[in-house]
């Protein structure tokens, strides 16, 4: 049985991994107790306020976080203190706790992804393999929808895939945000990242190949935040039992 932390536990990501623990892991997996500010407790697990206020003897094999990234240094901080391997699900992470985290997988194991659906792990590696196909007499543009609350923008879905593709190519793209506020031609080595935000939209990811003659568009549609919920879970259960490292969802795909 995995003892399963939840960092922001009364979120609706957290409330969505708590369901998703208790839907379809039974016997495998158990919610031991949730962090949020709001301390309210709800189901069966008990929730702190406060990371200081959980007891030295609440035992959790795995900590999952859904919350803000405002809160990643001190998360880390309390689960290296406590030895507990992370699994980090928030998004909009500065560059300084990037380091932080990385810093902190050579002590524990660490789970990092900006979007915890395996599906989004495919359209990087198709991305990837279209840019390299069809080169530059494509322009490349990625359009990020989520719902109204969501905070950071563009998407950290979004700028993995750029960064993907990006890779791929040694570099050579950089990244346009803002095209209204210059008047030029397209250069053929940018990437457009546009981001939308509206109603209940749970996340669309899109990339278009635009050529000369056709147009080539790769798209993930989440329909619910089960999906990414029934992934951080799916982390959880990968690293417990790893040694100190930083992991992803490719990291997963390859051991199976």
């Amino acid at each position: 049985m995995t003892d399963i932390a939840i960092n922001g536990y009364n979120g609706k990501m957290g409330q969505a991994v708590a369901a998703a623990v208790a839907a379809s892991y039974e016997g495998r997996a158990r919610v031991s107790y949730g962090i949020d500010v709001i301390a309210d407790t709800k189901g069966e697990a008990y929730v702190y306020s406060f990371r200081e206020s959980v007891p030295e003897d609440a035992h959790a094999d795995v900590m999952i976080d859904f919350s803000n990234a405002s809160a990643t240094a001190s998360l880390v901080e309390f689960c290296i203190s406590r030895r507990i391997p992370v699994v980090i699900a928030t998004t909009g992470i500065s560059k300084e706790d990037e380091r932080l985290i990385e810093a902190a997988a050579s002590e524990i194991p660490v789970f990092r992804s900006a979007n915890m659906s395996v599906g989004v792990c495919l359209i990087k590696d198709l991305a990837r393999k279209a840019a390299a196909f069809l080169g530059e007499d494509y322009d490349i543009e990625i359009v990020e929808r989520h719902h109204n609350r969501k905070l950071d923008a563009p998407s950290g879905t979004a700028l993995a895939i750029a960064d993907a593709i990006n890779e791929a190519e040694n570099g050579a793209y950089i990244y346009e945000y803002d095209r209204h506020a210059k008047r030029a031609e397209r250069d053929k080595h940018e990437i457009g990242i546009s981001s939308v935000r509206g109603g209940n939209i749970v996340g669309d990811h899109e990339i278009i190949f635009a050529g000369q003659n056709d147009v080539i568009e790769i798209t993930h549609r989440a329909m619910s935040r089960s999906l990414f919920a029934d992934g951080a879970v799916k982390a959880a259960l990968f690293i417990k039992d790893k040694p100190a490292g930083l992991y992803d969802m490719e990291s997963i795909i390859k051991s199976i």
